[in-house]
């Protein structure tokens, strides 16, 4: 019997993994149909989980977070069970902005688009903002959706920044955009995208959740070992068709790269998770100290998963 898995993901290259376990039959092997949907936004993504509608989502840690802390955006019709079962990356983040910006101190008075102000990597953009001297009331901060949204904003100008992903970051290089620092420049240990899912489901369908991590750690494995940086590229192209190559070849070269690329176990990362918990504590609203990563999370899936 074939169990099915819904997916939600935001779109972009940092997929390949996912792309990878599904083309290659890393989870046919495991009797798993795993279909992926691309989301607009974290408030959408936290709401098809909640709902029932999607088992699994590859989000933000911190969304996790927000979430059970009853910090998130959307309004939810019930009490989310969201738990972060593996890893994946430290979110591959970079400030990118119009050409006529050319420093922090460019960005005073001017409007910067963020996914959500309480979800979506927004602290990330005000630690980094602060830490170079732009207090959150020297910009105007405005919800503009995902990363393509984000993206699709900048180069038409209507806002003068906004935190993205890679590969987004190359392509609004090549757009004539600015990149002006990468997040992991200044804060070297963040918990980006995690696999997350309801513990209630979860509970109920570990086999499967078993399955998936398994399915998952085999195209990691794939992609880090021989010919896999061809494949990579392959992979990227086939999903992108429109991403000029030498865009393709940067960006596997980023997220298959030894230091800083994919985490290649798919382990969380305890002191990521701890930033990311130091950041939702200094800059939510209404305030509040939070410090045990240990509560949004259960590795006995992972660990399990090895024996799949």
């Amino acid at each position: 019997m074939v169990d099915v898995i819904d997916v939600i993901a935001f779109p972009g290259g940092f997929n390949l993994p996912i792309w990878a376990a599904i083309d290659n039959g890393s989870f046919a092997r495991r009797d798993l149909d795993v279909r992926l949907h691309y989301t607009a936004s974290s408030v959408e993504q936290v709401t098809a989980l909640v709902s029932g509608k999607c088992q699994i989502g590859l989000t933000g840690f911190d969304n996790v977070v927000a979430y059970q802390e009853g910090q998130g955006e959307a309004k939810l019709d019930r009490t989310p069970d969201l738990f972060a079962f593996m890893g994946g990356d430290n979110a591959f983040l970079s400030l990118v902005a119009t050409n006529d910006i050319a420093s922090y101190a460019d960005l005073k008075g001017r409007k910067i688009a963020v996914d959500a102000m309480t979800t979506g990597f927004a602290f990330v953009l005000r630690e980094m903002l602060e830490r170079n001297g732009i207090a959150a009331s020297d910009v105007t901060f405005e919800r503009a959706g995902g990363v393509v949204e984000r993206f699709q904003g900048l180069k038409e100008g209507r806002f003068a920044a906004t935190l993205v992903l890679t590969p987004f970051d190359l392509m609004a290089q090549a757009a004539g955009c600015r990149v002006l620092q990468s997040a992991a420049s200044l804060i070297p240990h963040y918990q980006g995208v995690v696999g997350c899912a309801g513990r209630a489901w979860a509970s109920a369908h570990r086999s499967e959740l078993e399955r998936f991590i398994a399915g998952y750690r085999e195209a990691l494995d794939w992609l880090f070992g021989e010919g896999g940086m061809q494949g990579a590229h392959g992979l990227l192209q086939s999903r992108l068709p429109q991403m000029p190559p030498a865009i393709v070849a940067a960006t596997c070269g980023k997220l298959l790269a030894d230091d800083g690329g994919f985490e290649r176990s798919a382990k969380l990362d305890p002191q990521g998770m701890d930033m990311v918990l130091r950041l939702r504590s200094k800059f939510a609203m209404p305030p509040k100290q939070i410090s045990d990563h240990g509560k949004f999370i259960d590795e006995s899936y992972y660990r399990n998963a090895a024996s799949v």
